[in-house]
């Protein structure tokens, strides 16, 4: 490959690299949702009695210059408590000791290897 051939597949790689990152990112998040709503789905994580906590698990991804940014979150007011545990007096008076039913720590381990391997995969497709 002479120089002027690597210049020239360079400069398609980046007009390639942002939307294939972008794939990417909103891959991994729709991934880590499933995951989170996997483990929202019964013991060791919180029960399933409604299922309209473990379906208020949203995704939001943000395209940037040459990227993206995904959030995964719940509007539901219950989330951080089935997540950390409540131990004490409420606004209302009420005195719990809820222990924690993690479902959203034991997703990171596996939402930051997908990102790792789509990521891997984006630069594959990018430069093939």
């Amino acid at each position: 490959m002479t120089p002027d051939e690597l210049a020239d597949r360079l400069d398609r790689a980046a007009t390639q690299v942002g939307p294939a990152i972008q794939r990417a990112v909103r891959h991994t998040g729709e991934l880590g949702r499933a995951r989170i709503r996997g483990n929202a789905s019964g013991r060791p994580g919180p029960n399933v009695i409604t299922g309209a906590y473990r379906n208020s698990w949203e995704t939001t991804t943000h395209r940037l210059s040459h990227g993206a940014m995904c959030t995964i979150g719940t509007n539901a007011p219950q989330g951080r408590r089935l997540e950390f545990g409540f131990v004490g007096p409420d606004s209302l008076g009420r005195v719990y000791n809820q222990p924690p039913f993690p479902h959203v720590g034991p997703a990171i381990p596996y939402i930051g290897a997908t990102l790792m391997m789509e990521m891997r995969f984006a630069l594959a497709e990018v430069l093939a």
